[in-house]
This record gives structure tokens, sequence and C-alpha cells, in this order.
């Protein structure tokens, strides 16, 4: 049978095969140069999805670890915007399944396309036990320092949680939850829910920069998201700096020192 199908065909019906049927037999046995070309892009893509669903395990294993029992929730909290000169520090808090096979793929944000993120973004959404996004102005970050305003607003985020967490595990930070918290490095590359939170925090304030964008379009907040791209750094220079820079920061504090009498 597989000598009589044509080169579309056989890609065709590779779309949707297993490695179980019998055919396969069949096409490794196929001398056209065609097939052994589909047949190995096949098992590449076997091999990927392989791996995938290898590390999605190894982070259900690695959440299911904080659990005492098998019910308990585990919440994962990750942020994004620690690092830019402008916009807020965005949280967020995830509680996941024990078990969630529909979140294959999903990682930490950084390693992850953005089409990836929106997409993961919405089944995490559906996915979740529970979820919360806090959002730490740039005013509290100046008032506090990133580190405490970071911290605050991780607290906000699980306090925000519909369903109580018995754990908690963060992107290594510490923080007062109520409940044993594990402050884990890089927990966003090793925990499914930890990952989760990273996704919600970073399409939140990628959204958010967006929004920011049309009200200070100087600054192309949509496009380095606050952070200090030499185009940024020229409009921040020509400019001065907008109600949402970060005034603890530099250079945003150098710029003022040179031009005390702005007031932002």
């Amino acid at each position: 049978m597989a000598g009589k199908m044509t080169i579309r065909e056989v890609k065709e019906w590779l779309a949707t095969a297993d490695g179980s049927e019998e055919l396969f037999s069949e096409l490794k046995g196929d001398g056209r140069a065609g097939v052994r070309t589909l047949l190995g892009s096949w098992e590449r893509r076997q091999k990927k999805a392989q791996e995938i669903r290898r590390l999605h395990l190894e982070k259900e294993r690695f959440d299911d670890g904080f659990r005492k029992a098998p019910q308990d929730a585990v919440a994962g909290v990750d942020e994004a915007g620690r690092g830019p000169l402008a916009g807020p520090v965005v949280t967020a808090a995830v509680i996941l399944p024990a078990h969630s096979p529909e979140l294959e793929g999903l990682d930490d944000s950084k390693a992850m396309k953005k089409t990836d993120r929106e997409r993961l973004a919405g089944l995490i959404r559906e996915t979740a036990v529970a979820w919360s996004v806090h959002v730490q102005p740039a005013s509290e970050i100046d008032r506090l320092n990133i580190y405490q305003a970071t911290k605050r607003s991780m607290e906000a985020a699980v306090r925000s949680l519909e369903v109580r967490p018995d754990a908690v595990i963060a992107d290594a930070m510490d923080f007062d939850s109520g409940m044993p918290c594990h402050g884990i490095v890089k927990a966003d590359a090793k925990s499914l829910a930890v990952a989760a939170a990273s996704v919600l925090a970073k399409t939140e304030r990628d959204r958010y920069m967006a929004e920011l964008h049309k009200s200070y379009p100087e600054y192309d907040f949509a496009q380095n998201a606050g952070y200090p791209t030499a185009a940024h750094m020229k409009a921040l220079e020509q400019h001065g700096p907008c109600p949402e820079h970060r005034t603890t920061f530099s250079p945003v504090t150098e710029y003022l020192a040179r031009n005390s009498e702005i007031r932002v």
C-alpha cells in the first residue's frame, strides 16, 4: 500500500500518524528520497514532542514535591519587570491542578516566543485552580525600592488567590505568605506553577506597556517595555522622564540630577 501512495499522500498521512500503524514498517522500506525525507522530519518532530512531554512531567513532579498530601494546593509566584527604567513590576500567583497535560510546552516566559506566551496565558487562566495578578506601580518602586516593592507585590498576589494555597514556590524570593514559602533559584524553569506565573506576569506587563505607549509614544514602550534600549535612552535625553519612569533608577536619577529643575 505504501508504494502506491504519492509523496503528498504520505505527507498528509504522517501529519496525524503516531508511529504505531502497520503502514509505518512499509514506509521505512520505501526507497523514494521524498519518503525518507518525510520520515526523517516526522521522527524529529516526535523526538521534540517527547522531550517537551518529559520536561512537562519533570516540572509537575517538582511541584508535587511540595505537597504533603495529594490534594494540597501549591501556588507558583513570579514577577516581570524588575529591571526596566519605566512602568510597574507585575507579579502573578497561579495554582494548577496536579496534572495539566494541556499546558505541555509551558516554560519560563523568557524562553518562549511571544505568540506561545499569549496562547498559553489563555490556557493557564482556563486550566488553573486559581490565579491572580498584581501590578506594583513605579511610584511604589521608588518609595520602597525594587526588592521590597516586588516582595509586597508577590504577597498581594498570593493573598488575592481565591483558593488558599498549602505551599508557595517563588522564583528566588522569600516572603510572608502565611503558609510555607520556598524561594527557589530558577524556579521558573523547574516548576510548572512558577512557569505559569511567569507567563501571566509577562503577558500582563507587556499589555500594560503597550497601553502606556499610547500616552507616551516618544519612548516606544510598546517595543522596549521600559528597558534601556538605545532608542529609549535617546528619548529620555530628548524629552526627560515621564510620570511612569522610576526616578530612583539610573540613568533616570542622573538625568534628574543634571536637570534639577525638572519635576516628574
